[in-house]
């Protein structure tokens, strides 16, 4: 099908690009990497009156080391976050996150700060985000403004970024040393998360001293498995883990569709939370 009709700007600033879509109102739409966009374009889901095009915005487009955190602009491909040596050594997770997103073609052109903003509850890096206690920083007609994770994701679909408003940077804090891994279940290849498990661990004496939890599509934005966390304190062993991601639906708020009923995610849920802490630790 092709898209209706729109208006297309390309701007060079964040400031432009703000003083665009405050110009569009609620009709604009940002485009980053597409991937997302096209789709509903070309399917009509969507019939936006402009297209702001953030292609050409330098700023954000690197990925930089700002002393106690990494900080990723909204427009870094997939595939430069998945092969960034800083992301690698501090927060290895994303790395881990990364590499399961789509297939390499979508990932050479989908942008990281497209794929938040977009906030597709099966969408691979939330989780992460969200257990890692990442910022988002947010522009719009009165300046910039920081947002945790833990307020980003509102709704299937729904971001705290206004619609006169842009998605600019995500920091996350270094986890340097930490163990990591990010575990899904998916149908085929390339295919959305049916769950995923992403876990971050410190070691001390062979035992987990800390541990992040963030689960993919366990409800309508990404979960914190806070209870798993906590339960994990001084688990050392493959049974000991398996026990504390027994916790792992608790809180959650799984939809049921063609792939998978409540039942099967809370169990999902659990097992792959196993594997993923469990991987992390290096016990496996």
């Amino acid at each position: 099908m092709i898209p209706a009709k729109f208006d297309y700007v390309r701007p060079s600033s964040v400031d432009e690009a703000v003083a665009a879509l405050a110009a569009a109102g609620e009709d604009a739409k940002v485009l980053g990497g597409g991937q997302s966009l096209m789709p509903v374009l070309r399917l009509r889901m969507g019939e936006p009156s402009v297209i702001v095009d953030t292609t050409r915005i330098d700023e954000m487009k690197s990925i930089t080391d700002a002393g106690d955190a990494v900080v990723i602009g909204a427009g870094v491909t997939h595939d430069a976050v998945e092969k960034s040596a800083l992301v690698r050594e501090h927060v290895g997770l994303l790395t881990s996150a990364t590499a399961t997103v789509a297939d390499r073609q979508i990932r050479h052109r989908g942008t990281f700060g497209g794929a938040m903003a977009h906030a597709d509850p099966a969408g691979d890096q939330a989780g992460t985000a969200l257990a890692l206690e990442a910022t988002f920083t947010i522009a719009g007609p009165g300046g910039r403004r920081t947002v945790p994770a833990s307020e980003f994701f509102v709704d299937y679909f729904t971001t705290a970024v206004g619609p006169d408003e842009l998605l600019v940077s995500v920091s996350f804090p270094k986890y340097t040393g930490w163990g990591a891994h990010y575990e899904k279940l998916n149908r085929t290849a390339q295919a959305w998360a049916i769950v995923g498990a992403a876990a971050a661990v410190r070691m001390d004496g062979g035992a987990i001293a800390e541990a992040r939890v963030g689960l993919t599509n366990m409800g309508p934005g990404p979960v914190r498995a806070s209870a798993v966390e906590a339960a994990l304190v001084g688990a050392s062993t493959v049974e000991a883990i398996k026990a504390a991601a027994e916790h792992a639906a608790e809180g959650t708020s799984p939809n049921a569709d063609i792939h998978a009923d409540v039942e099967y995610r809370e169990h999902l849920a659990r097992v792959l939370t196993g594997r993923a802490v469990a991987k992390a630790a290096g016990l496996t």
